[in-house]
């Protein structure tokens, strides 16, 4: 299936969405920040990426813009996971480069098939 890197600060949700793609046959690197999920997504260079908004060292829009800037991470998809549901966190999300942006909390159901249909849609 597909190499997917996640970037969460809370361990409780990291490890249950690790576990949930790990279940449906995917691939993945935890980190626990921003700054982890840049450097891991230069040695990895995995087919998505779902990261958390607010995250210590560097927030997910920080680590999303870094990676859009790089030629070899720009066209992996970004997947915003956040509470932070306004309008414009979702648009600021949207203006770093982030292909979707999903509120927390999600079953583990919505984020397999959100997953799912992203990867489709990259061919992935």
């Amino acid at each position: 299936m597909a190499r997917i890197l996640i970037a969460e600060d809370e361990p409780d949700i990291r490890e249950l969405v690790a576990f949930t793609l790990r279940f449906a046959g995917h691939e993945v690197t935890a980190t626990a920040n921003g700054e982890e999920a840049v450097q891991q997504a230069v040695q990895v260079i995995p087919d998505l990426i779902l990261m958390d908004v607010r995250m210590p060292k560097m927030t997910g829009y920080e680590a999303c813009r870094l990676m859009k800037a790089d030629p070899i991470l720009r066209d992996i998809p970004v997947v915003f996971l956040s509470a932070k549901g306004q309008d414009s966190e979702i648009q600021t999300g949207m203006d770093v480069g982030a292909e979707d942006y999903m509120l927390k909390p999600f079953a583990p159901t919505q984020l397999t098939e959100r997953v799912k249909a992203i990867l489709a849609k990259f061919g992935k």
